[in-house]
């Protein structure tokens, strides 16, 4: 094959590698381009095409993490990886592994591992490299990567749910969810909620995100029932979609535009994170973005509106329905 064809062949690969390391799409998407560019440069063909561009995209990721990780730092508000739609890379003799790398809760994981840790656990933990290919990827000694693994286990595993449900359960709850979102349905939803459940956007500072995260089944629930609703009043549509391997949503505006993406967390049968991804460069990968504050400001005046005729209805001496908790601007 030429050059152009083992690369292509291997594309998959190396998004994969790169988007686990970075929890960027449009990041790893970079990383590839560069280890080709690399590859293309190159005068000598390397033994194993696929150790040799597993390896340049590895060290390349690391790089970019590294940057990445002081910017994130200082990052408005909660930080969630870009949603990913579809895992190019597909091994059925890995496919466990890989599904359950590739999702949010795991890449948050991720996120509190080194570069180091991180890379080693991605191509040797998720992609079965050996540690003579992983050692050479990382720059480091055999000793030093099983060390690196040992540390990056005990991190994921620590934080990893008691129990993860089958994915016929996750399809099942999340169809509910969904229902009884589109009805509004605060009764619905909350049987659906784990007691402790949390909703969170990442709006980055560039998009309407709460003021900070909702915390509990029954504030859960009253917010999504008196925003969503209002929110389909100004032509806002979702479609049920897998993302990062589990359920979610994409929403969008009456044009059809990305409004945001919305993932579920599900575990032991209940939902126990939702989480929104609002900032919008996030979200150009998976087409045109909406003006987001513009729909925000129809929905909170919608919301407001309808607050005030249930204040008017109700009887005398009786206390008003509280508000529910708004996006911050």
């Amino acid at each position: 094959m030429s050059k152009v064809e083992e690369f292509e062949e291997l594309r998959p690969l190396l998004f994969s590698i790169a988007y686990r390391i970075l929890g960027s799409v449009s990041e790893a998407e970079d990383a590839v381009q560069e280890t080709w560019l690399r590859f293309a440069a190159t005068t000598t063909l390397p033994t194993s095409t696929k150790a040799y561009l597993s390896a340049a995209v590895t060290r390349i990721s690391i790089d970019v993490l590294r940057s990445a990780r002081v910017r994130r730092e200082q990052y408005v508000g909660p930080w969630f990886p870009e949603p990913l739609l579809n895992d190019p890379y597909q091994d059925p003799e890995r496919s466990v592994e890989l599904a359950e790398s590739v999702s949010v809760a795991a890449l948050l994981l991720l996120e509190r591992l080194s570069p180091l840790e991180r890379a080693v656990f991605v191509l040797r933990q998720v992609f079965g490299f050996g540690f003579d290919e992983v050692a050479e990827a990382v720059e480091r000694s055999e000793a030093a990567c099983r060390q690196l693994l040992v540390r990056a286990r005990r991190h994921m595993e620590a934080g990893q749910p008691r129990f993860e449900a089958a994915r016929k359960e996750r399809e099942e709850l999340a169809s509910r969810f969904f229902d009884a979102l589109s009805e509004g349905d605060v009764a619905g939803l909350r049987e659906l909620l784990a007691a402790d459940v949390s909703m969170a956007g990442d709006g980055g500072g560039k998009g309407p995100q709460l003021s900070r995260s909702v915390i509990g089944a029954a504030k859960v629930a009253q917010l999504l029932a008196a925003s969503f609703p209002a929110m389909t009043a100004t032509g806002v549509t979702f479609e049920a979609h897998e993302l990062n391997g589990g359920p979610g949503a994409v929403f969008r505006a009456r044009d059809g535009k990305v409004l945001h993406t919305l993932a579920l967390d599900v575990a032991d049968g209940r939902v126990h994170a939702i989480r929104l991804v609002i900032n919008p460069d996030k979200l150009g990968h998976l087409g045109p973005v909406a003006d987001a504050w513009a729909v925000d400001r129809e929905t909170r005046q919608l919301m407001r509106d309808r607050n005030r005729q249930r204040t008017r209805r109700e009887p005398a001496g009786q206390a008003p329905i509280p508000a529910p908790t708004r996006p911050s601007t």
